[in-house]
């Protein structure tokens, strides 16, 4: 009996180390879906991380643009450092205002990632090589990832605020890519930073899926049910087993 209950045990705690990462998947994490009707339309969550995406990048390229001016001796990357300052201080008054505008809180200080490439433009020698590389590749990859969800932001919003200011936004980072890559300096064999793109599947087409035995399609429920079932099984196998044990001894 002491076995038979060792080994239900023991089936239980396998059985919930398997069952606790795809109740994960199957329930999911709650995702804000929160939309904010305005007098210049609905303000969804895509619209308030834009605003923060654009202070975030004027609280790091603005200084990054003053960096590119001091210590380049490239022309060229002098003049996208003053590409950067000049836009970014036009795009941070209007972020700032907008942000009082729709109550959207925004940031005060660089991200961490972004305080990384601060300091890795501030260690790099002055005037060299090393200094012009790591500030137009750095620099144009953000600009890239930031450009892409600024077209994915203003396909979609409904939002005339968010419209107007996302044409600003991308006119501006658009400048800045072209002066950035002017420069020569821009590595596009880093397909990490500077992804090639793709074009996605063609409409109705059907992509290959792969299904595993169990997975987030399974419902919690009959999860439980077959979990139970075999325990159930396993239970009464043992019972058998440890009973005609017993009766062969008996007979012994």
């Amino acid at each position: 009996m002491r076995l038979l209950r060792s080994a239900a045990a023991s089936l239980i705690v396998v059985f919930a180390a398997l069952l606790l990462p795809l109740a994960g998947t199957a329930i999911g994490q709650p995702v804000s879906t929160e939309v904010e009707q305005t007098q210049w339309g609905p303000l969804d969550a895509a619209a308030r991380d834009m605003l923060v995406k654009v202070r975030l990048a004027g609280l790091w390229e603005g200084p990054a643009g003053q960096m590119g001016v001091e210590k380049s001796a490239d022309p060229l990357v002098q003049d996208a450092g003053r590409h950067l300052i000049e836009g970014h201080t036009d795009l941070d008054a209007r972020v700032i205002e907008l942000g009082k505008m729709l109550n959207v809180p925004l940031p005060t200080a660089p991200n961490a990632d972004q305080q990384g490439w601060l300091r890795e433009m501030t260690a790099a020698p002055a005037g060299s090589e090393e200094f012009d590389k790591v500030y137009a590749n750095r620099l144009r990859a953000a600009h890239g990832k930031v450009y892409m969800f600024l077209a994915q932001v203003r396909a979609g919003t409904r939002n005339t605020l968010i419209r107007d200011f996302a044409d600003v936004c991308m006119r501006t980072v658009l400048d800045h890519i072209t002066v950035l890559e002017k420069t020569g300096k821009v590595d596009f064999t880093d397909t990490k930073n500077i992804p090639i793109a793709t074009i996605p599947p063609a409409a109705g087409a059907a992509a290959p899926q792969v299904k595993a035995a169990i997975g987030p399609e399974m419902s919690m429920p009959l999860i439980a049910v077959i979990g139970g079932v075999l325990i159930i099984l396993t239970m009464v196998g043992l019972r058998m087993l440890l009973g005609g044990r017993a009766r062969q001894k008996f007979r012994g």
